[in-house]
């Protein structure tokens, strides 16, 4: 008998095997949902819809600032790291009885007028350094309130020389370590080390996006010292999440750095009292938190300076609402007081109280 030929074997070898085990259905599977990275991040239905709003309480607007960027590169900006919560246990916290009779509205550029920097409004570029500028801004106007000098610290030691113990550089740190990094190793002048992001954020896109500077431990100025250029501080803390307490500080001892949740929303600020209104959460920023008071319409605000240049929000300042720790707001106030060490002090009479009143 012939033996059956070699491909009909094969055949019914395949057809039996498609029959035992049958070819399996392929579905395309969704994607878990994410952040829209690619997406611009001003977007008019935003403006439209809090311009639209009544009780809105603020202004959007296609803040200049942002106007080439998408919501990836806004988010790289937002540097504040969420702090481990055995971390946070063990920060000292810096409290104060209801005693002392606060003002109604206060700016630190008016209580303390002699000092320059409390007004000055400066651009992180296209770096996640928001963490460093609260921190060195309002350690400089510190050494303004309490030793009458003007002098700008550098957000570049800070940003390159602090490493691992401040967190990632660029790609985002913690506000209380930049305050530790004062109390051990100091802080240079601005004039000595200068922010190596001199380009901002002018070209379009932002890109590439720089890497954190390298820690050279040399003043760029020949004739000034490294280590003589430092200026520290006294202690490094938080201060109590409560409006008063906040208050009686920055009212006593000058401007605080806060952090607080960024949301889509407030790229658009342009003006009033900002609340959360639409829009993902985006990430964590830190600025430097300078007053407070009532708008016409009777809301309380914290005023807040931010390190976005004069083409984003009200001239680079913005306000936000005060008392319901908005966007976490009240949460994450830190600060220290400014050391003598290395000083060459120039005392100067000032009087907080009767400038913040009048």
């Amino acid at each position: 008998m012939a033996s059956p030929c070699p491909l009909s074997l094969l055949l019914l070898v395949i057809a039996l095997a498609s029959a035992l085990h049958p070819p399996q259905q392929v579905f395309a599977v969704k994607p878990m949902p994410r952040l829209r990275t690619d997406s611009m991040i001003l977007q008019n239905s935003i403006i439209q819809k809090i311009n639209a709003n009544p009780n809105a309480g603020w202004k959007a607007s296609m803040n200049s600032r942002f106007e080439n960027y998408t919501i990836g590169q806004f988010k790289h900006i937002l540097g504040v790291k969420p702090m481990p919560h055995n971390e946070v246990m063990d920060i000292p916290t810096k409290t104060y009885t209801k005693s002392l009779k606060l003002p109604k509205q206060f700016d630190a550029r008016t209580a303390w007028p002699q000092c320059s920097t409390i007004g000055r409004i400066l651009d992180q570029g296209h770096c996640g350094s928001c963490w460093a500028f609260g921190a060195v801004e309002s350690l400089s106007d510190r050494f303004c309130v309490h030793f009458g000098m003007n002098i700008s610290l550098s957000v570049n030691d800070l940003l390159s020389c602090c490493g691992f113990m401040c967190g990632d550089g660029c790609d985002g740190g913690y506000p209380i370590r930049a305050w530790r990094y004062f109390v051990e190793n100091g802080v240079v002048t601005d004039e000595c080390d200068p922010y190596f992001d001199d380009i901002g954020c002018a070209h379009p896109g932002c890109v590439p996006l720089y890497p954190t500077p390298q820690c050279a431990k040399k003043c760029q100025v020949k004739n000034l010292l490294w280590d003589e250029s430092k200026h520290f501080a006294v202690n490094a803390y938080r201060v109590k999440s409560d409006p008063p307490a906040i208050m009686t500080e920055v009212y006593t001892n000058g401007p605080v750095e806060v952090s607080f949740t960024v949301y889509e929303d407030f790229a658009h600020y342009k003006s009033g009292v900002y609340k959360h209104l639409t829009g993902d959460e985006i990430g964590g920023h830190a600025v430097k938190l300078i007053g407070w008071g009532t708008s016409d319409e009777g809301e309380d605000y914290w005023l807040l300076a931010n390190q976005w240049n004069r083409g984003w929000g009200d001239d680079g300042y913005f306000k936000i609402s005060r008392g319901t720790n908005e966007c976490g707001i009240e949460e994450d106030v830190v600060a220290g007081m400014p050391a003598s060490k290395n000083l060459i002090v120039d005392y100067t009479t000032s009087d907080p109280k009767a400038a913040a009143s009048a």
